[in-house]
């Protein structure tokens, strides 16, 4: 359930915009969509988890507000980076 060091590189490396972006709003919301997945395959198994539950909800509305964010700043980025990431909206 944890993102592995390595995990997280592969995750940099491929929604980076330049070589020093390493915290920009497509990287942060990749890490976050992989831990969305991870906490919601955790709880289809442990459905009264509700500590783990919380949690997921304050990833998804953080992952929402940076996705608003880059909707609004930049629609073709944003629209690339949900293509990318298999997220619907």
């Amino acid at each position: 359930m944890v993102l592995t060091t390595q995990e997280k590189r592969d995750l940099i490396e491929q929604f980076k915009q330049s070589d020093k972006d390493t915290g920009g709003t497509e990287v942060q919301v990749a890490i976050l969509t992989h831990e969305v997945r991870a906490l919601t395959e955790h709880l289809k198994k442990h459905k009264k988890d509700f500590h783990t539950q919380r949690g997921l909800l304050k990833k998804v509305g953080h992952r929402n507000r940076l996705l608003a964010y880059l909707r609004r700043t930049e629609p073709n980025r944003y629209l690339e980076l949900i293509e990318k990431l298999g997220l619907r909206r």
